[in-house]
Parts: C-alpha cells; sequence; structure tokens
C-alpha cells in the first residue's frame, strides 16, 4: 500500500511548504497594496487640471521607471512614492493646491540624496522637457538607491 498522507513529506518539507504559503500570502499582501497605491496616486493626478495633471503623470512614468521598487501612495493628499519601509521618499505637490506659482517635487530624509553638509530637498517646477526628466530620473534613482 501507499504511504500514508502525513509520510510523504519530512517534517523540513513541512515547514518549508508552510513558510513558502506564508510568502506567497505576503506578496499578494503587498501587490493589492501597491495596485491599491497606484489607484489612489492615479485618482488624485486626474483631480489636477492642466500643466499640474500633466506633470504629475510624467513624473508618475519617470518615478515608476527609474526606481520601480517605490511605492506609489498619498501622502497629505498629494501623490508620493514609498520605499519598501513605507517611508516616503518623493513627492509632487501641484501648484494649484496650494495657489504657488510653480509645483514642487520634494525628497524626504528617507531619500539617499546626501551630499557634503547641505543639499536640496525640493525643486520648483514649471514645466517637464526633456532635460528637467532625465535630472529628474538621476534623482529618484539615486534617493531610492
Amino acid at each position: 500500500m501507499g504511504a500514508k498522507k502525513s509520510e510523504r513529506f519530512t517534517q523540513e518539507e513541512r515547514a518549508a511548504m508552510r513558510e513558502r504559503a506564508k510568502e506567497l500570502k505576503a506578496e499578494a499582501r503587498a501587490n493589492k497594496k501597491r495596485a491599491e497605491g497606484e489607484s489612489a496616486v492615479l485618482a488624485k493626478i486626474a483631480e489636477m487640471e492642466g500643466p499640474d495633471r500633466a506633470m504629475a503623470e510624467r513624473l508618475h512614468e519617470i518615478v515608476k521607471t527609474s526606481a520601480p521598487a517605490l511605492w506609489p501612495k498619498t501622502w497629505y493628499g498629494m501623490p508620493a512614492y514609498a520605499n519598501k519601509d513605507g517611508k516616503v521618499v518623493c513627492y509632487f505637490q501641484s501648484a494649484e493646491k496650494f495657489d504657488a506659482r510653480y509645483a514642487t517635487l520634494g525628497f524626504n530624509d528617507a531619500a539617499k540624496l546626501d551630499e557634503g553638509a547641505m543639499w536640496p530637498t525640493s525643486f520648483a517646477l514649471k514645466e517637464l522637457a526633456a532635460a528637467e526628466e532625465a535630472k529628474i530620473g538621476a534623482l529618484v534613482k539615486r534617493a531610492a538607491s
């Protein structure tokens, strides 16, 4: 006759299978959270008008391409991108929201942009051309490293 069900796998193999099941559940939760964050960010971007919306849409693509490890989420009602620990690395602040003359791309202390004793943590944005997009891509990549 065949082996009993409990005799088919060793105790170590069963423990390894339980660990893998936990990993798969955690991955599924993380993917769901990432998708929810992406939806929330895209909804906030859709609420914006004119140049702010265009810049936010483009920044969203730049961040996704330059630093795919960052997770989209909203932060104080703004599109933001967090590291694996959930700390916001960078965010976009629309000009319209704060009645400012320019939008802002900001970096929090989780961003790895340290340069000596002083470095910029936010940038004014009036428009995004190829040169600005390249600079932002490099900054975001470095910030997320």
